[in-house]
């Protein structure tokens, strides 16, 4: 079993963001020290919900301060970049790290919302992100790039710039195990022991037969890594746990709002309760209910052992997510409940 991080960098009002942004990777060469196999983080706009809107800058501090974690976006918004810009970030970072870049991609969630907020019709997402991620493999496997699409077209493009992994850095996709799977990428998902097996089964079923078609146009991991993302608050005791995740848990719900003028705000949900009015999104459920859910996990390391020993044997997995810093999660809270995780829980697994 690895074992990897992942972060939205949600807002903490109570100090300043240059701060939260030496803290934080204060948090991840803590990580690294504590052989966290990989960090993901998120891409929003225009909330609290993520301080992170440019990832680049931000990875490149987060090579600096690590030697052997790996690292990347969770995801790339593809329809948001110019793919040739993407190509050159990425071949960057990736050497900049000496090659431990991972590359998440996806549409944005929910599809659509990112594309509205910036002026683009929404209903060119899926094409922009077809033609993005087709260019996006040519361009870091092939040293002349020629496409030509509905939004793009480029004629004997020089590629100057070549990642460090070869042919690529591995690709990660969240939330859809057939999507990762029919893309042949690492996948994180959601869910509880007892739904985790079905969704990868589903995953490995479908992973298999793009192994056995071969699109060349596709990343192809080799072995992929595939589990769930949980966040995490850990405690000497269950109580003390319980006790601080409660209310941090809350402004975690309210870091989802987009504000609008006049105190007003929004969540994003436009492109998808009509389609799927049943689907609950991260903050419908209250803390107990996400605790119930496994969405959340609290309490002592035996507590967190015991769920990932269950974890292990029972969901299917090969790869395990926490967030350890979320809400108003002071830098201090998460790193003791990270210390904790990797002292006291971890050893067992590894």
């Amino acid at each position: 079993m690895k074992f990897g991080i992942f972060d939205h960098v949600e807002r903490l009002r109570n100090i300043p963001l240059d701060q939260q942004y030496s803290e934080r990777l204060d948090l991840l060469a803590q990580a690294d020290k504590g052989e966290i196999y990989g960090y993901h983080v998120a891409e929003h706009h225009h909330s609290p919900l993520s301080m992170i809107p440019s990832q680049a800058p931000y990875l490149a501090a987060v090579a600096a301060r690590t030697e052997k974690l790996r690292f990347g976006p969770l995801v790339y918004v593809l329809p948001l970049y110019h793919p040739v810009r993407l190509v050159e970030e990425i071949c960057m970072l990736d050497n900049l790290s000496g090659g431990r870049y991972q590359i998440g991609i996806g549409r944005g969630a929910p599809v659509g919302d990112e594309l509205s907020m910036w002026g683009t019709d929404p209903e060119q997402t899926h094409s922009l992100f077809d033609e993005t991620f087709q260019i996006l493999m040519k361009g870091l496997t092939q040293d002349f790039l020629n496409f030509k699409g509905k939004h793009y077209e480029f004629e004997d493009l020089w590629m100057e710039m070549k990642p460090k992994q070869t042919p690529h850095p591995p690709f990660w996709y969240a939330g859809n195990p057939v999507n990762a799977a029919e893309f042949g990428a690492n996948f994180i998902g959601a869910g509880t022991l007892a739904s985790l097996p079905g969704t990868m089964a589903r995953y490995k079923e479908v992973w298999e037969r793009q192994t056995e078609t071969n699109d060349p146009a596709l990343p192809h991991v080799a072995d992929p890594l595939y589990g769930a993302s949980k966040r995490l608050f850990i405690a000497e005791t269950d109580e003390e746990a319980q006790r601080r995740a409660r209310p941090a848990y809350e402004v975690y719900r309210d870091n989802f709002v987009k504000p609008l003028p006049g105190g007003k705000s929004r969540r994003p949900t436009d492109m998808v309760v009509g389609a799927n009015p049943n689907r609950q999104f991260p903050w419908d459920a209250t803390f107990d209910e996400a605790v119930g859910q496994e969405q959340v996990l609290v309490g002592s390391p035996r507590t967190i052992k015991e769920y990932i020993a269950s974890y292990v044997e029972e969901s299917g997995c090969n790869y395990f997510v926490g967030s350890f810093q979320w809400g108003d999660v002071t830098h201090e809270e998460a790193s003791r409940s990270l210390q904790l995780f990797t002292l006291e829980v971890m050893p067992d697994f590894v």
